[in-house]
């Protein structure tokens, strides 16, 4: 009897095959009807139309350019975002509401506008473009250039995935491993970044995956140079404009097929880096 109410009690909201149908319903409009109908365009191509489209000097350079800026920005971003996400937890200091906005400045900025203005920066007449260029550095129009609009959209992915971890994580463990005469650096490496550890990788790998696909940021400041500053999303976008709907296809199928590698490849990692934190 007692389980029959509780039952009915658990029922007063929608039940699993309905929830699941619409679950299945809307990831299938949305998500995977886009993908497969990518991959029929791309599977009509013969495989020697296939490689010539997608496997050509101008979008191997393409691919490199973009995983490549995006692995490096996803880093840089994983280690500065946790010291950001660090400061904002731990301390409370004027200007803190001012800092917790300029970290989701990123979500709610268009990316051209994003854009516009990091070029207009870091040009080489721009308030920061004209020292570094007198340095020796050039910065817009560069791969570097890349590097910088992506770790800019892709910072609050890292502060914001892992800032709740560090709320729940008590100080107290840290004050007890500095009692017993840790280092700080041993402090750091034993005690903190062990239970950071799933955290951290998911916001990298949302990072990464955010640059990945970036298109509005980099288009002004890369210069889109083929062979130099050409980014996968932006050759994909000029064979549409060419009206070369098979090569675009094939392109994106590459982009498709190596993000999802490498999105499992971390995923794998963060289940394999939260059950050594669960055994420990």
């Amino acid at each position: 009897m007692f389980d029959d109410v509780t039952r009915k009690r658990r029922r007063v909201l929608p039940g699993f095959g309905l929830t699941l149908g619409v679950t299945l319903l809307y990831l299938s409009l949305l998500v995977l009807l886009p993908l497969a109908g990518l991959v029929l365009k791309a599977a009509s191509l013969s495989w020697a139309e296939f490689r010539a489209a997608a496997a050509t000097p101008r979008a191997l350079a393409a691919y490199r350019l973009s995983f490549g800026a995006s692995f490096v920005a996803a880093l840089v971003n994983a280690v500065f975002g946790l010291v950001v996400a660090w400061v904002l937890v731990r301390y409370r200091f004027p200007g803190r509401r001012l800092v917790e906005a300029l970290v989701d400045l990123p979500f709610a900025l268009p990316t051209a506008v994003a854009g516009i203005t990091l070029t207009t920066l870091l040009a080489r007449n721009g308030w920061l473009g004209k020292p570094l260029h007198a340095l020796g550095v050039d910065v817009a129009f560069t791969p570097l250039g890349i590097v910088v609009a992506l770790t800019f959209i892709g910072l609050p992915f890292v502060v914001r995935t892992v800032q709740p971890v560090l709320e729940e994580m008590e100080p107290d463990m840290e004050e007890a491993s500095a009692c017993l005469g840790a280092s700080r650096w041993r402090t750091l490496t034993a005690v903190v970044l062990p239970q950071l550890g799933p955290a951290l990788l998911t916001g990298f790998t949302l990072a990464f995956a955010r640059a990945t696909g970036e298109y509005g940021s980099i288009v002004f400041i890369s210069g889109n140079m083929p062979m130099r500053t050409e980014i996968a999303p932006l050759l994909i976008a000029t064979k549409l404009e060419e009206y070369d709907y098979a090569g675009a296809a094939a392109v994106a199928t590459v982009m498709l097929g190596v993000s999802f590698v490498l999105l499992l490849a971390i995923g794998r990692l963060q289940r394999w880096s939260g059950a050594t934190h669960r055994a420990a």
